[in-house]
């Protein structure tokens, strides 16, 4: 499926900032004593908050000190990211997002991921969203079961949606930094947009770590679609729901299989053109987040667009709308320009 892997790459800077404190992009050198006292006063200031907000009983707010907890090493078990996420899940107000989260409670090295119950919960709970199906399809093609993963690609492309259900995991994450002031020890003196920016980076750098379908397995199995009406016509299905999907993957991935199978060149153009419009947004969104360590203003914005929930396609959406950058792509724009 040839062009894919760009689009996919592209997409991947909607995680607009750097990661939580654990695994932060590297800057240049300059006082490397400095930087390590910082990092340890920001793994700190991150089990403060994890600590705070334990003992609350909703889903929100634990969903929120689960992702805070899981990048933390040696946490105690009543804080672990296992401890946390099993009680946001048992909450009277939880919902399927929690159980999406839930799936990365699980041993990797032991071959149980994704977590068996919590995919299980999901199939029961959203059975008409297609980011469910695609997440079974990927752990089906995993072992081998391929007349398993074709009634998956069946039944997401019937579903209604695709939901990843990062919008809300963004929002437990932006509506729980903020219980607690950083300290000034970790500020980093080159990031003048001081608590905000720090709190960008915590909320958009832990949202990094949300569970996702594996979309090249699907896009694998629609590849000898051409030659299978049945298939082709699920994989057309399919990606009609991912074009109004959660996330830009989603959507990069429902306009390519519109591009590559519909039989109306008109429509086919027509996709081309929305991934082209597609990978601008990205691209824009990328900068403009990018000022959020240095821009109180916009760091402060973005935290409010969290807050108020979503998806990720709309965060973006609205983030370049209320910049003034232009959701279309100019005529003579070219991605990676």
């Amino acid at each position: 499926m040839r062009g894919l892997r760009y689009v996919w790459l592209a997409c991947a800077l909607t995680t607009m900032a750097a990661p939580a404190w654990a695994a932060r992009h590297p800057k240049p050198a300059t006082n490397h004593k400095a930087d390590v006292a910082r990092d340890k006063a920001l793994a700190g200031f991150q089990r403060d908050l994890v600590s705070v907000l334990a003992p609350r009983a909703d889903a929100l707010p634990l969903l929120g000190a689960a992702l805070l907890a899981r990048p933390l090493p040696n946490q105690p078990k009543y804080n672990s990211f296992h401890a946390l996420i099993e009680r946001a899940a048992q909450a009277q107000d939880a919902g399927p997002a929690t159980d999406w989260v839930r799936l990365a409670d699980c041993d990797a090295k032991a071959d149980a991921c994704p977590n068996r119950e919590a995919l299980s919960a999901l199939q029961a709970k959203a059975p008409d969203n297609a980011a469910v199906w695609l997440l079974k399809l990927g752990d089906d093609q995993r072992q081998l079961h391929d007349d398993a993963a074709r009634q998956d690609l069946a039944r997401a492309a019937g579903a209604k949606l695709y939901d990843d259900y990062a919008g809300i995991s963004l929002k437990a994450l932006a509506s729980t930094v903020a219980v607690l002031p950083p300290p000034a020890t970790t500020l980093d003196p080159n990031d003048t947009a001081g608590a905000a920016g720090l709190q960008v980076m915590m909320v958009f750098g832990s949202a990094r770590a949300q569970p996702q379908p594996n979309l090249p397995a699907a896009a694998k199995l629609c590849e000898g679609a051409a030659d299978d009406a049945a298939l082709k016509a699920d994989c057309l299905k399919l990606g009609k729901v991912l074009e109004w999907g959660s996330s830009p993957l989603a959507r990069s991935l429902g306009l390519h299989l519109r591009e590559t199978l519909a039989d109306d060149a008109a429509q086919q153009e027509d996709a081309r053109q929305a991934r082209r419009n597609l990978v601008w947004q990205v691209q824009n969104f990328a900068a403009l987040s990018a000022r959020a360590q240095t821009d109180p203003a916009v760091a402060q914005h973005l935290l409010t667009l969290a807050r108020n929930g979503g998806s990720e396609m709309s965060l973006m959406l609205a983030a370049l709308r209320n910049a003034s950058i232009a959701a279309e792509a100019p005529a003579d724009w070219k991605p990676g320009s």
